[in-house]
């Protein structure tokens, strides 16, 4: 990519931000677009403008965010959306801090080294920052230094400050996060899902007991003066199909009666009765009036899943269970102690919120988890690795040079010049952007088949999947795909050369991260604040599909953040920015403008848009710590390896040091506060409840809705059908 064609890429995706924040200011206005723009604020019960200025000013939305304090953000989004910031803030001060040096130091540095500018001109060599365009922006970078030069020691110590920053700053936000989480769980509120843990693994019951008197009575020996109830799980696939089917209908009939009460006019007071059809989606059979079909439908499902209820409650107990405590420290102390001498019994953790459960995932015995958990990382890598090799392969054909060499039919449009400088700006970022859409479901999904219990857990997993997807294929995969057609003989002949390759590679895809980062930025933040898809989605649903009350709210929905892609999206962005802040430091302002922008887009939008799904109190952070952590270690063996390409026999092994540093760095971090995130701290469950928590109002979110009874009796039900299993012999399961 030349000069001219980096700059267009700029200028254009700045200006379609501009032009997206006054449409966003100019929409959000609109008395009809509230639901779309304020919708967090309005389940609330609060004005879109409470508190707060309309947005007559397109930069009214930067005030208000700049004024907001991290607990507007716990009180409107809760705690993970406030550690979510601390994340963003803790990269923003990394990158700030290392540029106040980086920038004024090394850009002089490479600027001045005039005779190896004219070498490597004549030598067209491949260490150039960005290929074809040299004078424009290769001397600003380190491949502008030449071999064995003293002004290496320079980026030596831009490397240590780089590293040492990420120390600092991750210090302080790790034990910011470790109190932000312990005041919530400190909150006198009543939680429910402090006062249950979840037990897998559960042992056979003994001869002439059911599961139900098993647990109570082992948990009861134990726990005495606190322990409550118990909750078996049990098989809910067939109950949960009827339920679902049952609610279809049920939406189905509010619709059709909602389109008849429209149809009544003055002139036709009678209206008229819509019809469907009862094939595939209504649109093949017999023709009906669907008022009297649904209703049919309906009165058909209730007994049916009446009866299926009651036949899951007696017939279809599984091997795990919830256990109730009527105090939230015997909960906590209940959740890390071991209570069997063996790994696979009695395995007890804390329970998430009711409707974070993922029931399906429980009954999974301890080695069924561990396998399923092991095939899925196998399966990952083969994702990964299957996915590296198209990236790589687009990454590299979709260079003009490359399209034109491979696809020569394509060159009398490619060389036409407004459509080459257009291609050379967008293409390959278009391309990437792409392919990374399609994966984020899928690894979810996988996540949830290991077994895990819980909705934020899988998220967790997932995002952790999806970063290290990212950093392989996107990162690593570009890097060299870019040069992957010129240097696929050196691989053959040397293989164990990667590291050096990689950090050979690294300048000669500066300028396509550089124009990354900035579509991201400027394109990506431009359409999340004007939310242009949503609001365009609510409108021609409101038009033409919700009729009833519950479609129309299901229309404007907002979800949440989507931890598990943007958290990942964030990590590869901070992972481009650190490897390429002493190589390249004209990268490091756009990764500042990236995460600033970010945390002012993101604070607007969680304040006023987004509605959390879950709560996990920050158990988020961990995995963002540990994936800066393996960000900045990525980054140091490239700089060792870029070091050792410019024979700087002197300052290369010294590098050496850093990887080890962070090695410790991690290590004393995970003693010091990990627990508190893996486990509720004692200290912090003791604290003093406002109310006395009402048992039974806890019990009962944790059944789930397929299991609840119109005829509001689920109590004695469970009781009921629990006792009446009574096992007859040792060995059922």
């Amino acid at each position: 990519m030349d000069f001219s064609s980096f700059l267009t890429s700029l200028g254009t995706s700045f200006i379609l931000f501009l032009v997206l924040m006054f449409l966003f200011t100019w929409l959000s206005r609109r008395p009809g677009n509230h639901a779309v723009y304020y919708p967090n604020r309005l389940l609330k019960g609060l004005d879109p403008y409470e508190g707060l200025r309309a947005p007559r000013n397109p930069f009214a939305w930067i005030r208000e965010a700049l004024s907001s304090t991290e607990d507007d953000v716990v009180r409107m989004s809760g705690v993970d959306s406030a550690v979510y910031f601390v994340f963003l803030s803790t990269v923003l001060g990394i990158l700030v801090i290392s540029g106040v040096i980086l920038l004024p130091v090394l850009l002089p540095v490479s600027a001045t080294a005039h005779t190896v500018i004219k070498a490597a001109v004549a030598a067209a060599t491949n260490s150039t920052t960005s290929q074809g365009s040299f004078d424009d922006l290769d001397k600003l970078s380190m491949g502008n230094i030449e071999q064995k030069s003293p002004r290496l020691w320079a980026y030596l110590i831009a490397t240590y400050w780089v590293s040492f920053v990420t120390y600092y700053l991750l210090w302080k936000a790790y034990k910011h996060v470790s109190n932000l989480r312990a005041t919530a769980l400190m909150s006198p509120e009543v939680r429910n899902e402090q006062f249950a843990v979840i037990v897998r693994d559960i042992p056979p019951a003994p001869e002439g007991q059911t599961r139900k008197e098993h647990v109570d009575s082992y948990f009861r020996a134990m726990y005495p003066d606190t322990f409550y109830r118990s909750m078996i799980v049990t098989d809910n696939t067939k109950v949960n199909e009827i339920y679902e089917e049952l609610q279809g209908y049920k939406k189905k009939l509010a619709h059709a009666e909602a389109v008849y009460a429209l149809s009544k006019t003055t002139a036709k007071p009678e209206g008229t009765k819509p019809t469907t059809k009862t094939g595939f989606l209504g649109l093949v059979g017999q023709k009906v009036d669907a008022l009297e079909y649904y209703d049919k439908k309906v009165k058909e499902l209730v007994p049916k899943l009446e009866a299926e209820r009651k036949a899951t409650l007696k017939d279809k107990q599984q091997c795990a269970a919830v256990i109730f405590f009527n105090n939230r420290v015997t909960a906590a102390s209940a959740a890390q102690s071991l209570h069997d001498k063996t790994v696979d019994a009695w395995t007890v953790m804390d329970s998430p919120q009711p409707h974070q459960i993922i029931w399906s995932n429980l009954p999974k015995r301890f080695y069924t988890r561990r396998i399923r958990q092991y095939t899925i990382y196998f399966i990952v890598f083969l994702t990964i690795f299957f996915y590296l090799i198209p990236i790589g392969f687009v990454s590299a054909l979709t260079t003009l040079a490359n399209l034109e060499k491979y696809l020569p039919f394509l060159k009398p449009i490619v060389e036409q010049k407004t459509i080459k400088t257009v291609l050379e700006a967008y293409l390959p970022q278009v391309a990437l952007i792409v392919f990374l859409a399609l994966l984020p479901k899928f690894l979810l999904f996988l996540s949830k088949q290991e077994g895990i219990p819980s909705e934020s857990h899988a998220q967790r997993a997932a995002s952790g999947k999806y970063f290290y997807f990212s950093v392989l294929n996107v990162f690593i995969g570009v890097t060299i795909g870019s040069t992957l057609f010129s240097t696929f003989k050196d691989i053959e002949e040397h293989p164990n050369s990667v590291v050096d390759l990689l950090a050979k590679s690294l300048p000669g895809s500066a300028t396509f991260f550089l124009t990354f980062v900035a579509l991201k930025f400027f394109v990506g933040y431009g359409i999340e604040l004007s939310r242009i898809i949503p609001l365009l989605v609510y409108h021609l649903q409101k038009k033409y599909v919700c009729k009833s009350e519950n479609e129309l709210k299901e229309a404007w929905a907002p979800g949440d953040l989507g931890y598990a892609t943007r958290i990942p999206s964030d990590m590869l962005i901070v992972t481009i920015v650190l490897c390429y802040s002493v190589i390249a430091p004209l990268i490091i302002p756009f990764g500042i403008v990236y995460f600033g922008l970010g945390w002012l887009v993101l604070r607007n939008q969680v304040l006023k848009v987004y509605v959390p799904k879950y709560e996990s109190y920050g158990r988020m952070w961990p995995h963002m710590y540990i994936r800066i952590m393996a960000s900045l270690m990525l980054y140091q063996v490239t700089m060792l390896g870029y070091f050792s390409a410019k024979e700087f026999v002197k300052g290369a092994p010294l590098v050496i040091l850093l990887p080890i540093i962070s090695i410790i760095f991690i290590l004393v971090c995970n003693e010091k506060f990990y627990r508190s995130f893996e486990f509720t701290p004692l200290d912090v469950a003791c604290r003093e409840l406002k109310e006395t928590p009402n048992m039974e109002v806890i019990f009962m979110s944790y059944v789930p809705p397929c299991l609840h009874s119109d005829k509001g009796d689920e109590e004695d039900q469970f009781e009921d059908h629990a006792l009446s299993q009574v096992t007859k012999t040792g060995s059922a399961v």
